[in-house]
């Protein structure tokens, strides 16, 4: 085998192994969004808070429920998810959501972030 067939098969062999990571990376984000949002009408924070990002501009989980449950959100359906080209530990999942029963003709784009060690959605 010459040297640049050898490069090139390792080239191939890097990009399949970090399929399976970024594969995973998205399923992990999509289920955040899917647990978050089936918990929501309980508007409980010992489950929602954990699967809400911390820092930044984040607000405290009561706060955060309390606005999203008086306007009424919930979840469609899942539409995708991409990594995040500026951020490996962040996933970006478009979601059909629906507001007070009237879906929204547009998809949101709701940022999942991992931190300290799971994902965690930033509202």
């Amino acid at each position: 085998m010459s040297w640049a067939s050898a490069c090139g098969l390792l080239l191939v062999l890097a990009s399949l192994a970090c399929t399976p990571s970024e594969a995973r990376k998205k399923e992990e984000a999509r289920t955040t969004v899917r647990t978050f949002f089936t918990a929501l009408p309980s508007g409980d924070c010992q489950v929602l808070g954990p699967l809400l990002a911390t820092g930044g501009s984040a607000k405290p989980c009561e706060d955060t429920i309390r606005e999203l449950r008086e306007h009424g959100l919930e979840l469609v359906e899942v539409l995708d998810a991409v990594v995040d080209g500026r951020d490996p530990n962040a996933v970006l999942v478009r979601a059909k959501l629906a507001r007070d029963g009237v879906v929204r003709a547009e998809p949101f784009i709701l940022r999942v972030e991992r931190q300290d060690g799971g994902w965690k959605l930033r509202l």
